[in-house]
């Protein structure tokens, strides 16, 4: 049987997983499909799986399912997700991957707990839009103009990673996170967009709220979203190695 897996937890989390070798179900909580979700035991951890078919679409439905069914176990415990598409193939290849990587799920799950992930986007005026695309050299140019353009190109270009570069840091000083990722952007309107990641406490989350209020009024130049508490789905080491098929597990741990 094939089992399509969600996230990992530790068993300890869920006590009837104590009196039981086999995986149990999840009364309360559906899968994509609206499959039976079952609380997988493997060592001292808990693996969240439901039944699979290779019929089963993995289409936009599935991927808010799989996130949905992720959320639904970050409410009662430390979760580390699996990428959208990680199919084991039978319970040896689901266990053989727990067993490889148990010290890794472990130190996550021990680092990652009583943790959330926010989320900001930050979106602000391209300072050098018009100007790049001015000085980005032409292929009829030759010679010194050539040169010129290219030098101005890249001296723009360094001049809008400064300024994305100190909005990140500004984050960073407002919301004080444990961790952060952060990428940067152009949107098809010609401004910047930060996308930005932060670990936090999850006690601290209203406070977190709080500070977002603030920033929202006091950078004038900035549009910004927030959204959150989420897994941390940005803060768990990526596994290079697994059983899975198909599209392999994050391994979100």
């Amino acid at each position: 049987m094939a089992w399509y897996a969600y996230c990992i937890t530790e068993k300890q989390a869920f006590p009837e997983l104590l009196r039981h070798r086999k995986p149990i179900p999840m009364e309360t909580v559906s899968g994509i499909q609206g499959n039976q979700v079952f609380l997988y035991p493997a060592s001292d951890l808990a693996v969240i799986v439901s039944e699979h078919s290779p019929q089963d679409p993995l289409n936009q439905k599935a991927a808010m399912d799989h996130a949905r069914v992720i959320a639904d176990c970050f409410k009662t415990s430390t979760v580390l997700p699996f990428r959208f598409g990680t199919v084991f193939s039978d319970d040896e290849s689901l266990r053989r991957s727990v067993r490889s990587n148990q010290r890794q799920f472990l130190t996550n799950i021990e680092r990652l707990r009583g943790k959330a992930e926010m989320h900001l986007k930050v979106t602000l005026d391209d300072c050098c839009r018009e100007q790049i695309r001015r000085a980005i050299p032409d292929a009829g140019t030759v010679g010194r103009e050539y040169l010129t353009n290219l030098r101005e190109s890249a001296s723009l270009q360094r001049e809008r990673q400064t300024k994305a570069r100190a909005v990140s840091v500004q984050m960073h000083r407002m919301f004080s996170p444990l961790a952060e990722e952060i990428t940067c952007k152009r949107t098809e309107t010609g401004k910047m967009l930060l996308d930005i990641a932060h670990l936090i406490d999850h006690k601290c989350v209203e406070r977190y709220q709080n500070k977002y209020s603030t920033a929202s009024t006091t950078l004038k130049d900035c549009q910004m979203q927030l959204s959150g508490p989420w897994p941390p789905y940005h803060f768990v080491h990526r596994l290079t190695r697994g059983q899975a098929h198909a599209h392999g597990p994050v391994a979100s741990a």
